[in-house]
């Protein structure tokens, strides 16, 4: 998998264009720190209409206009965005494709295949949110981020 951060004064645009000209599968909140174990939301999203509302209390996930959780918004939404991509093998399996973090990644790379998943994702109040998204978010480069790598936007014109 693959990681493109996104920059922080951008974060809820981001997620509103994403959630408004993407269709989302799934949304799943937990933990910061408890590698799956303590789920606070777990939601299959086909069928169903994802959709956040700020406030000056903080960030509210809304599912078909229910709040399903709330996030205070001590800190600046900082979102990045993941790409899994799969290698088709002899086996029919396939692979998962795990690239170096350290190399300067490309999201349009043409040795690699297309991703079959995006993941949205952000840490907020020691949770850790994300929203799975089918085959690719498109972005495009921002910035640079310092002391190395580069910042990416969701590329509104693809």
């Amino acid at each position: 998998m693959e990681q493109y951060y996104l920059p922080k004064e951008l974060g809820l645009e981001n997620l509103r264009f994403c959630i408004d000209n993407y269709p989302a599968e799934f949304l799943y909140i937990r933990s910061k720190y408890s590698m799956g174990g303590k789920i606070k939301v777990g939601e299959k999203l086909e069928g169903n209409k994802l959709d956040f509302r700020k406030s000056e209390s903080g960030l509210d996930i809304l599912i078909n206009s229910d709040k399903v959780f709330h996030f205070s918004l001590r800190n600046p939404v900082d979102f990045f965005l993941e790409y899994e991509r799969i290698l088709n093998t002899e086996d029919g399996i396939g692979r998962k494709i795990i690239l170096d973090p350290s190399v300067d990644l490309d999201p349009y790379d043409p040795n690699l295949p297309e991703p079959n998943r995006s993941f949205l994702r952000t840490l907020l109040d020691n949770n850790m949110m994300e929203i799975t998204f089918p085959g690719r978010v498109n972005l495009k480069f921002h910035s640079l981020k310092e002391p190395k790598g580069k910042y990416w936007v969701i590329d509104k014109h693809n």
